[in-house]
Order: C-alpha cells, then structure tokens, then sequence
C-alpha cells in the first residue's frame, strides 16, 4: 500500500516517528507521502523526506486554514524546494469555508498561487476542497488545462462535486471517512462512481482515525499502519478482493507521483 496523504510532521507524531514508520512497513506500506500545509510543517516533512529518501516522499504547500498568515517567504520557499528530489507535489492547498479558519479572498488567493506554481514546475497538486466547491471548481477550472496530475484528496463531497472532479481528469483520494457509517455513509455508493484508476487511498493521520478498528485505539491517533482499514472498506463496497484495491491504488500513486519504490528499504 501507498499512503498518499499523511501529516508526518504533526506533534502528535514527534514523541515515536521511528516506532510509526516501523509500524507503517511492518504494515506492507510501501512508500509514504508526508503532507506539507505551513511553512513550518513543510520544512519538517521534507527533512523527515530526508532522513528516509527511499521510504518518505513529501509534498510542500500552504493549508487553507493557513492562508492568512501566510508571507511571501513562505511561497519563495516552496518554489525553492519544489524541485528537490524528495518533493512529489504541491500541496496541501485549496479552499475550505467549512471553518474559515482564514478569510475565503486569503484562501483563494493563496490557492491560484499554488496553481501558479504547479503550471511553472509541471509538479502534481495535492489539493484540499471542503464547502467550497462552487468556488474551487471554476479557480481550478481556469488552469486545469496547464496543470499535470491533480488529486482531491480526502474526498468527502456530494456526487455532482465528484463528477465535476472526474470531468477534469482528477485523482481522488479516500480516506478512513468511508469507514465512519455516521457521516461517511454518502461515499459508499459513490465509491463505486470512481473509475480504479483515479482512485488512491490515504489516512490523513493523525486525523480521521477509521471506525472499524476494533479495538479502538485508547490515543485516538490515526497512524499509516492503519491504512488497511480503508482499503478494506473500499474492497468491501467495491466487492472485490482487499489486494485487488492495494494493488491498483499503489500503481495509481507511483504513476501519479512518479515514485519509484524501493521495497527492500
């Protein structure tokens, strides 16, 4: 299994990181995609990136929850760094006016930024959408044409939002959310609307710990090694063999991010 999505640099993670990517291979992931979204976090996710170059990639970009205090300091240093040998894509970015932890012109603005940068570069973006499609879409709209690979990821959206992706030749990244029947539930006929070779998995740790772990974990913490939890579901829905899913989202993220695995690191 690939992880695409996966916020190394958290602090929850800062007291065991070794003991969690030891878990994640012990768990058969192959390759782990570290999240960026603040400058702080993106420098550690690209020097956690370093420290396992042939087991971590890492992608570098500015949250919409971070947009505000984003600075022109921090774009320059992503556009340095983008083109280092561990940086797979741009992002995490997009829109979210769910929280509106930042203003919506902030977050926009810091948005086509980004998509400014990954038509410069030719890099894949890591994208975020969250109540914000009737804004996200026509933004991403007016560059999708000059941009490479593009992934929703954390898809948790209605089907129109789905097709409207899709109709842009988008990836779309599922996470534990379709393992929660309280609020996931919409995703499990949609699943099915997701053609297998846009499709990739991610835990989004240490957030969106998936429901059908059992038991529970007392630290509530979502770690890579619980990926397969989500690509149990997804093959349960799909109904289709758990390996069939670990094989074709693994091809889709070493297409999609340009990967190359290594499995015997």
């Amino acid at each position: 299994m690939i992880d695409i999505g996966i916020n190394l640099a958290s602090e929850r993670y800062e007291h065991d990181l070794d003991a969690v990517i030891q878990r994640a291979r012990e768990a058969q992931i192959i390759q782990l995609i570290a999240t960026g979204s603040c400058r702080q976090s993106n420098i550690s996710s690209l020097k956690i990136a370093e420290q396992y170059p042939s087991y971590i990639q890492c992608t570098l970009g500015i949250h919409p929850h971070h947009a505000q205090l984003a600075t022109e300091d921090d774009f320059t240093y992503i556009k340095e760094s983008i083109q280092h040998t561990n940086v797979v894509a741009i992002g995490e970015t997009g829109l979210d006016f769910f929280r509106n932890l930042a203003c919506p012109k902030a977050q926009e603005a810091s948005f086509e930024k980004h998509l400014e940068l990954a038509v410069q570069s030719g890099k894949p973006l890591f994208l975020h959408q969250r109540a914000s499609h009737s804004r996200f879409l026509p933004i991403l709209k007016e560059y999708r044409d000059q941009l490479s690979q593009v992934v929703v990821h954390c898809f948790t959206d209605n089907r129109k939002a789905l097709y409207d992706y899709l109709d842009l030749d988008l990836h779309i990244g599922i996470t534990g959310w379709i393992c929660d029947e309280r609020r996931g539930q919409h995703l499990w006929d949609l699943i099915c609307d997701i053609p297998k070779s846009r499709l990739m998995i991610e835990t989004d740790g240490p957030y969106l710990i998936p429901r059908t772990i059992q038991p529970k974990p007392k630290s509530n913490r979502n770690e890579p090694a619980y990926l397969i939890h989500v690509a149990n579901k997804v093959a349960e829905l799909l109904q289709v063999p758990t390996s069939e899913i670990i094989e074709l989202t693994a091809k889709n993220a070493i297409i999609f991010f340009n990967l190359v695995i290594n499995e015997s690191k």
